[in-house]
């Protein structure tokens, strides 16, 4: 808040504070000077609207040092922004020019799906990067998910009842985490069952019969129920999200079955 707009609006309502004191100031002469026209009634009306008035200046008093008290982790909260923005500034100049747009997809190790995991390799949560010599290991003409990241004139083309207070960062990580649901996706269907527990199976048999469907053949896909984080959640900004994606042309929705099924869309 202004902190000047903020002492003229309180200058005002003092103003008509007074303004109704000496109105009652008024009110208790005439009552003294013509008894049998003036009413109880009248002075308990202006004494309840001279207590509203009260409590309305003490809120925006209140207000008022709220905001004050708020302005030095603004003034740190714009510091450390800008601190981090040059810092990325200097780490985009120093960049390669040659270093490709999107690194390779992790490679989860499907063997931590096998019962008999944990005697084999006790850890199991530690991820590998896809080598380049692995690659002929996958099957011909399988490609990575469709990463496409929104800009921020894309962003500002919406309304802003659509935009509402989605950022730029907040959106393209949504994207980041549902290009990981869809290549997870991906490799349960291609894993065989004597590498997946029977939980994980059963999952992925259920991926394959949407894979063959008309609707999601030959694309990359999650459900609903894979929307888990760490960005993008089913909450009132996830949803906002997937919309905002769905009219930016970045993904589409179908249902199969009970299963709520979203897309990835590549470039036209």
């Amino acid at each position: 808040m202004d902190v000047k707009k903020a002492g003229s609006s309180l200058d005002s309502l003092i103003s008509s504070f007074n303004t109704r004191i000496a109105e009652l100031q008024e009110l208790v002469i005439a009552r003294n000077m013509y008894p049998a026209s003036s009413t109880v009634a009248d002075l308990l009306a202006v004494d309840v609207a001279v207590k509203a008035m009260e409590l309305q200046v003490q809120a925006i008093k209140d207000r008022l040092c709220e905001e004050i008290q708020a302005i030095p982790k603004a003034k740190k909260l714009i510091d450390a922004s800008l601190r981090q923005q040059r810092i990325l500034q200097n780490m985009s100049a120093h960049v390669s020019s040659h270093v490709p747009q999107r690194m390779p997809m992790m490679n989860f190790n499907t063997s931590c799906f096998l019962p008999e995991a944990s005697k084999q390799e006790p850890d199991c949560r530690s991820l590998k990067l896809e080598e380049p010599a692995a690659l002929p290991k996958e099957k011909k003409g399988r490609s990575p998910p469709p990463l496409r990241f929104i800009t921020s004139d894309e962003l500002d083309s919406l309304s802003s009842y659509m935009k509402g207070r989605l950022t730029l960062e907040k959106v393209n990580a949504a994207i980041s985490d549902m290009a990981s649901y869809a290549e997870t996706n991906a490799q349960l269907i291609s894993a065989p069952k004597k590498k997946l527990a029977e939980n994980v199976w059963e999952k992925a048999l259920e991926l394959r019969d949407i894979a063959t469907t008309e609707a999601v053949k030959g694309k990359h896909f999650f459900l609903e129920m894979d929307i888990k984080g760490p960005s993008l959640k089913l909450d009132n900004t996830g949803k906002a999200i997937l919309t905002v994606l769905r009219h930016l042309g970045r993904i589409s929705e179908t249902r199969i079955g009970s299963h709520r099924v979203i897309i990835l869309l590549k470039s036209q």
